[in-house]
């Protein structure tokens, strides 16, 4: 590989090699975006070169990121890493760590084996009672097995609070002990990251009516907001509606318009609930005369979908479960988040897929979301690379066993509450929209149905972070 290293992959290497001198495990925190994958690489290189290590062992929680990560190490190393005869080592998903026999790990004990970890926050646990499947397999199979460890990741911190696998939390605070930390701010900077527009949709009038048999109400409310906090209307149910996802994608239209006469290929990602709702979005994109392409987990050949996407000029792609996390499709300059999902982890690594800049030009990168309350206070502190109520090991207490269960978790997603903080500067902007959308929420027998409708007085909040 050609292209020369960036000053944090010098400085983080460096680190690596002296930390790796007096203790094994390595962990590095680097914002989405800025390079993780060709600085463990370039990391790797430097242990072959120093025989320090004789084999590569690669660890990812998709099969688009072990992609990834094969293509990179050969690029690097000059050396396969597909575990073929001839390769210098091999890349897998966590969940194959579990079908690999005891002949695979004797290799940790014939041979000195580097082993990388990407999105480390994956894999929990530092006690085997209080582990994840993934969390179990690395305690057990690789923790001091291995000559060196490199954990990676851009959003160290779990969902469940639970510790991550072979990190450090200092003691009594519990806070994360990173060996190297490279954050969004200090990205934009050096111009590895683009800086983040998060622009939030608005609606000072909805009215919803309530039917029930011959009876009919209707209330108004200011915000949507204030309709989601005081109505029976989900957020779920605000993504289906057709006049949301139509104005939505009528900002991330007119941006991607803008930014295509400076960077031609740039391109659209909307991430969408399911499978059913991406075909929706991807109609409204057709009605628009914008070309598209869905690829959901369910999508035969999917890495296929994706690679040609990377590389074709087709301006959107609709992704249901992937391109989350670890995907590089540099020319992502623009997403629209229509996803359910509401926790830091998953929106900080979306917001990750339209960061990795690529040249010049291209120094922003745009969200669009709707102005719900848990959405904004993630927006808000975006800011914060390692907020200090996430990145915390709090104190788990050890569930009762169970006659005939087994003891170990994997790590849910859940939503949480709205979190307050502020970054540079909110803009509010008036838009207009063309005539009201109204759209059946409910409809079952002896129960009310709802009827949501936009007036044409939507209003646009830009968050500058940077």
């Amino acid at each position: 590989m050609t292209t020369s290293l960036r000053d944090w992959q010098l400085s983080c290497i460096g680190t690596a090699l002296e930390h790796f001198t007096s203790t094994p495990h390595f962990f590095c925190q680097a914002t989405p975006g800025a390079g993780k994958t060709r600085m463990a690489a370039e990391l790797a290189s430097r242990l072959l070169e120093q025989d320090r290590i004789d084999l590569v062992l690669c660890f990812a929680p998709s099969c688009q990121v072990v992609e990834g990560f094969r293509s990179t190490f050969a690029a690097v190393l000059g050396r396969r890493l597909d575990g073929q005869i001839g390769a210098v080592g091999a890349a897998f998903t966590y969940q194959a760590m579990e079908y690999r026999d005891e002949g695979f790990w004797q290799l940790l004990d014939d041979y000195r084996v580097l082993v990388v970890f990407d999105e480390i926050h994956h894999c929990a646990g530092h006690d085997p009672l209080l582990s994840n499947a993934w969390g179990q397999q690395i305690l057990h199979r690789i923790q001091d097995r291995a000559a060196f460890t490199l954990a990676l990741s851009g959003t160290p911190w779990r969902s469940d609070d639970r510790a991550i696998a072979l990190a450090r939390y200092s003691s009594p605070e519990g806070y994360l002990i990173c060996d190297y930390r490279y954050g969004l701010k200090e990205a934009i900077a050096d111009g590895v990251c683009r800086s983040p527009r998060i622009v939030l949709l608005d609606n000072q009038k909805v009215t919803l009516t309530e039917e029930l048999e011959a009876e009919s109400t209707v209330r108004l409310f200011p915000s949507i907001a204030k309709l989601l906090g005081e109505s029976p209307v989900t957020y779920e149910e605000l993504l289906r509606h057709d006049e949301v996802i139509n104005q939505l994608l009528g900002l991330g239209c007119n941006k991607l318009n803008e930014l295509r006469l400076i960077k031609p290929d740039a391109a659209g990602l909307v991430v969408a609930t399911d499978i059913e709702h991406a075909q929706q979005i991807a109609q409204a994109l057709d009605a628009r005369g914008e070309g598209c392409r869905i690829v959901t987990n369910k999508t035969p050949d999917a890495q296929q979908v994706i690679n040609e996407f990377r590389h074709s000029a087709c301006r959107w792609i609709v992704a249901v479960g992937m391109i989350s996390e670890g995907t590089d499709i540099p020319r992502l300059q623009v997403c629209c988040y229509l996803s359910r999902i509401r926790t830091e982890l998953h929106y900080r690594q979306v917001l990750g897929r339209v960061l990795r800049r690529i040249g010049e030009p291209d120094d922003q990168a745009w969200l669009f979301m709707l102005a719900e309350s848990t959405l904004q206070g993630l927006a808000e502190r975006i800011a914060d690379d390692l907020p200090d109520d996430l990145a915390v090991l709090n104190e788990v207490q050890m569930p009762a066993p169970t006659s005939g269960s087994k003891i170990g978790w994997n790590g849910a997603a859940g939503n949480i509450d709205s979190l307050h903080g502020s970054v540079g500067s909110g803009v509010e902007q008036a838009t207009g929209a063309g005539a009201t959308n109204i759209i059946s929420l409910g409809g079952l027998a002896a129960e009310p149905s709802y009827q949501v409708s936009f007036s044409q007085h939507y209003r646009q909040q830009l968050l500058a972070c940077f």
